[in-house]
């Protein structure tokens, strides 16, 4: 069964990512997908927490997700939406990714668990838990590509979680991300495919690429690996859709 994985460069404008995602979910149906695959901060990368934060909202307001549960119902394919951050009703914000049916209908959803606060050789330093609040639960869900379990981009780091979704079950792995091209270009494949092979599973990394409105520069390599740790697909720095 055919899955699409896309590769964006998400920007400060939710209308725009969203116009992006849109058309990646009908393209993706068009060749046949049975599901697609969509990176962390689909719908809006920006690090500047006054003019980003008045863009964040609550599930119900969100133009992204109104607009990708829209696509899929029409053209009739599954989507992981890997993360939209999200307004809490505490005023905080979620990472969150969502599993969409061909109906649009909302079947899973997932709060990032592990929050990326790092400070990098480089000089980058990030802080997610100053205004997020991570999740405290796994999430797999049934796809027609089978059982998919969920995760989010610094949670790839965390050999348990992904023990927790195997035993649960899931055959398939999500890592959505926008990981950083210092700490891709040391880990991201070689974590990747450790993820894969330990889990016997097979997983499916949509990625973030280049660089954003907002001067942050993310790493890409969109990749889908097999259960024996053999790389199916790596998208390189391109945006756009790929296939396995």
């Amino acid at each position: 069964m055919r899955i699409g994985v896309l590769q964006m460069t998400s920007g400060i404008d939710p209308a725009v990512n969203a116009a992006t995602l849109v058309e990646a979910i009908a393209d993706a149906a068009g060749d046949g997908a049975a599901m697609v695959f969509t990176p962390e901060m689909s719908g809006l990368i920006d690090r500047d927490r006054v003019r980003g934060g008045g863009k964040i909202v609550s599930e119900d307001e969100d133009i992204v997700l109104r607009a990708v549960r829209d696509a899929a119902a029409a053209a009739g394919i599954w989507v992981h939406l890997g993360s939209l951050a999200v307004r809490r009703p505490d005023g905080r914000l979620a990472n969150r990714g969502f599993v969409i049916d061909a109906a649009g209908v909302i079947r899973a959803r997932y709060d990032k668990v592990h929050l990326f606060d790092v400070d990098l050789p480089s000089g980058e330093s990030w802080r997610e838990s100053a205004s997020y609040t991570g999740g405290d639960a796994a999430a797999v869900v049934d796809t027609p590509v089978g059982p998919l379990g969920l995760s989010i981009c610094y949670d790839l780091r965390f050999a348990g979680l992904y023990a927790a979704l195997s035993d649960a079950g899931a055959t398939l792995l999500s890592v959505p991300a926008a990981f950083t091209r210092p700490t891709g270009a040391a880990h991201w494949h070689v974590l990747l495919r450790a993820r894969a092979i330990e889990s016997a599973a097979f997983v499916v990394a949509a990625a973030q690429t280049g660089v954003h409105e907002d001067g942050r520069a993310t790493y890409g390599h969109a990749l889908v690996v097999d259960p024996w740790g053999e790389v199916l697909l790596d998208m390189g720095e391109a945006a756009g859709l790929g296939y396995a």
